[in-house]
């Protein structure tokens, strides 16, 4: 079983940067990648970034893209999430998950993920 932890997050204003951490535990052999996925008040859960577990050929969505970068420290067993240039619509609690049995690279289905953490809280004032 694994178990995902997210620390990080908290308030920041607007065009600044801040660093998500998430620490991976358990038996990973059976997954392939990580993801980060938000989730806003009233909205469904929408991906933000995954990578393989060997670190190569992350991934972003598009709100992302250029802003957001994704990596995983293998030695640490944790996945970082590095937010640059934060937006207002970037308030959300963000998630780490692991894929699951039905995952493709690059999926960014949340239902290709699972074991979720339980979240880190994320909130953009300006």
């Amino acid at each position: 079983q694994v178990q995902l932890e997210e620390s990080g997050g908290g308030l920041v204003q607007a065009g600044d940067s801040t660093r998500l951490s998430c620490v991976v535990s358990g038996r990973t052999y059976t997954s392939h990648g990580i993801g980060w996925f938000r989730q806003a008040p009233g909205k469904e859960r929408e991906f933000v970034a995954a990578v393989p577990l060997n670190g190569r050929d992350p991934y972003y969505g598009d709100s992302v893209k250029g802003r957001f970068t994704i990596a995983f420290d293998n030695a640490k067993n944790t996945v970082y999430l590095q937010m640059n240039s934060l937006k207002l619509e970037d308030t959300a609690v963000y998630y780490c998950g692991v894929s699951g049995q039905s995952y493709y690279y690059p999926s960014r289905k949340a239902f290709d993920f699972g074991s979720w953490g339980q979240g880190t809280q994320v909130t953009v004032s300006s």
